[in-house]
């Protein structure tokens, strides 16, 4: 018997969680990135509906949100303050079942199996159990698994309920472009175009045989699968553990100088150390960032020896995955990533 997966996801979910502290904001465009101030380098981390009705979206430089969006009103990113709310909606969810919890704002809950349940019904008290709870709308994506429920939940935005089955697959999904798939980015999608291959209904048709001659043994039938709507319905309530733990800091003033660079990324690199100790896990692999002006991004990695938590042994993968950057041109913005093993 197939199982009914549930996708929450909560709208525009820092933004809301800001106009509930500041009521005042309800129906403005409000946008938050950085430190609030648009005249800085910085980017937008969310945007209102009402931001986003101008073009402004997460990753926008905060100085052309503020181009599109004049009268927008700009906030700090509040870290903590997401956190505590977001608790408060995963520990909702759980009196619905198991709850898979992907981040601040989204997780996946098993709603049982296919047949014995209304899942829309479901969608609806969870809606409205959250609401209750937080003052927070959500979109609820219903499917025979979680890449189904994920999806369907683009179509029930804002506040809405979708569900996408194996049944309406290809109706829905057929003729759009390899990109939307979860999963498949817009890379991705021009290399299957290489192949002519344009539509989701054109990778699931494609042999997987041919798929993996470009990208591999592994991602090559990936892919058809996904296409093809197949993917896990197992939610797991495991605590979630992240990936990896990272900083990354935008300078109001580029980077002129490579040696200022080093000693940025060694800078990071030890910050970070701190979050992979407090993890309690090592790391396997440090990846740096470089955003050169005016906005043009890199990366490069590198894994290490043996995993570990120290800083210095960090830095210096930093550094080792820094010299892989032959470009000297000016930087406004470094990164540094510490990614843990599975």
């Amino acid at each position: 018997m197939p199982r009914w997966v549930l996708h929450v996801d909560l709208d525009q979910f820092i933004a809301a969680v800001e106009v509930l502290r500041r009521p005042e904001l309800a129906g403005l465009p409000v946008v938050v990135g950085g430190d609030g101030d648009p005249s800085k380098r910085g980017v937008v981390a969310t945007a209102s509906y009402e931001a986003r009705a101008f073009g402004v979206h997460s990753g926008l430089p905060l100085r052309t949100a503020l181009k599109r969006c004049p009268d927008a009103v700009f906030l700090p990113v509040d870290k903590p303050a997401y956190e505590a709310v977001s608790d408060d909606v995963m520990m909702t969810l759980r009196e619905f079942g198991t709850v898979e919890v992907l981040g601040w704002d989204e997780a996946f809950i098993d709603a049982g199996a296919a047949g014995d349940d209304d899942p829309e019904a479901t969608a609806r008290s969870i809606q409205r159990r959250v609401r209750e709870a937080t003052d927070l709308d959500c979109t609820v994506g219903i499917g025979e698994n979680k890449l189904q429920a994920k999806l369907a939940t683009g179509f029930g935005k804002p506040a809405g309920v979708a569900t996408l089955t194996y049944d309406s697959w290809f109706d829905v999904l057929g003729e759009s472009s390899t990109d939307a798939l979860w999963g498949v980015g817009a890379k991705t999608a021009k290399k299957l175009a290489e192949l002519d291959i344009h539509t989701v209904r054109d990778l699931a048709t494609t042999h997987p045989d041919t798929v993996a001659k470009r990208f591999g043994p592994t991602i090559g039938p990936w892919l058809v699968r996904v296409a093809r709507g197949v993917a896990s319905a197992r939610v797991s309530g495991e605590a979630w553990l992240a990936r990896s733990h990272g900083k990354e800091f935008t300078y109001q003033h580029d980077l002129e100088h490579w040696d200022e660079v080093v000693r940025e990324v060694t800078r990071l690199a030890h910050e970070v150390a701190g979050e992979v100790v407090a993890e309690g896990r090592p790391a396997v692999r440090v990846v740096v960032k470089v955003r050169y002006a005016p906005f043009f991004t890199s990366t490069h990695g590198h894994k290490l020896a043996e995993p570990t938590s120290d800083a210095d042994a960090l830095a210096a993968a930093a550094l080792v995955a820094l010299a892989r950057f032959t470009d000297r041109r000016p930087v406004r913005l470094l990164g540094v990533r510490a990614e843990f093993g599975a």
